[in-house]
Parts: C-alpha cells; sequence; structure tokens
C-alpha cells in the first residue's frame, strides 16, 4: 500500500517512577487529556540521550540518566508521523521545579506532580499505559546509545 509523504518528528519521554508514584507535568496533550510525561522534540544534531537530559532539566528541574528503553511507538497526526521514544530514568540531582518550554509552538506547563501510578488513568492515561507501570514496563526494550557503542 502506498503511503503519502509525511514530515517525521522523534519525540523523546521519561519515566520517573518513585515510590510507586510517576512524575507528569499539567500539559495540554489534547482535547481531553491535560497531563504528559515529560520530554519534547530532538534537535538537529542531539542524541536521544541529550534530549532526555535536556528536556527533563527543563521541564522540572532534574537531572536523569537514562536507564532502559521501555518502548517506542508512532502515530500520524496532522499529516505528520511522530514517533515516540520512551525510557526509564533515574534522577541524579536537581530541584524539583516548575519547567518552562522554550520552543514557541509547544504548549505550556502549567504544573509538575508526583502521582500514584493508580491514578494515571484519572489524568488521562489509558488503561493500558497504566497497567504497564504499575507492572514495571514488562517486555521492555534496552538503549545502546550512539551506534558505535554496539560497532555497527
Amino acid at each position: 500500500m502506498d503511503r503519502p509523504y509525511y514530515a517525521m518528528k522523534i519525540r523523546v519521554t521519561s519515566v520517573l517512577i518513585e515510590n510507586g508514584r510517576i512524575l507528569l507535568l499539567g500539559q495540554k496533550v489534547t482535547g481531553t487529556r491535560s497531563w504528559s510525561l515529560p520530554g519534547g522534540r530532538l534537535e538537529p544534531g542531539e542524541s536521544i540521550e541529550e534530549c532526555c537530559v535536556r528536556e527533563m532539566k527543563e521541564e522540572t528541574g532534574l537531572k536523569i540518566r537514562l536507564e532502559r528503553l521501555l518502548y517506542i511507538c508512532d502515530r500520524f497526526h496532522h499529516g505528520r508521523q511522530v514517533v515516540h521514544l520512551t525510557f526509564a530514568v533515574k534522577k541524579t540531582g536537581g530541584q524539583l521545579a516548575l519547567g518552562r518550554e522554550p520552543e514557541s509552538d509547544a504548549n505550556p506547563i502549567t504544573a509538575v506532580e508526583w502521582v500514584p501510578l493508580e491514578s494515571l488513568i484519572d489524568y488521562g492515561f489509558a488503561a493500558r499505559f497504566q497497567e504497564l507501570a504499575l507492572s514495571d514496563f514488562p517486555n521492555a526494550g534496552t538503549y545502546q546509545g550512539d551506534v558505535s557503542n554496539i560497532g555497527l
């Protein structure tokens, strides 16, 4: 089947879970969902890891390191393919604070909140996402970093 050409965007997001709670951003995502995972657009010349670290610092004030790849998914939205790369991360420092979106076309961040995993549905996330989070994302993938790290 032929598909029309779509501009592609890569979005990198972080799942930070501590003590049974996940860090979420108050941020308009869709007409019905106003909470999101920290993350954003991969910039040209930026590694996936650099993007994750930068976005978390900009949006929450926290420093993190990548732990493991949780999932990759994509969707077609408004004539554009959006590829989502989602990682489990660990906090390494910083102070939790309400961050900002430097991109002019991004939705503003209105809150940063630790949310119990059992409440994800109440924050607009799918039941499947809540189920995966509660079970520590079984069958998650791995991330090897730059291609030179695996000898390609």
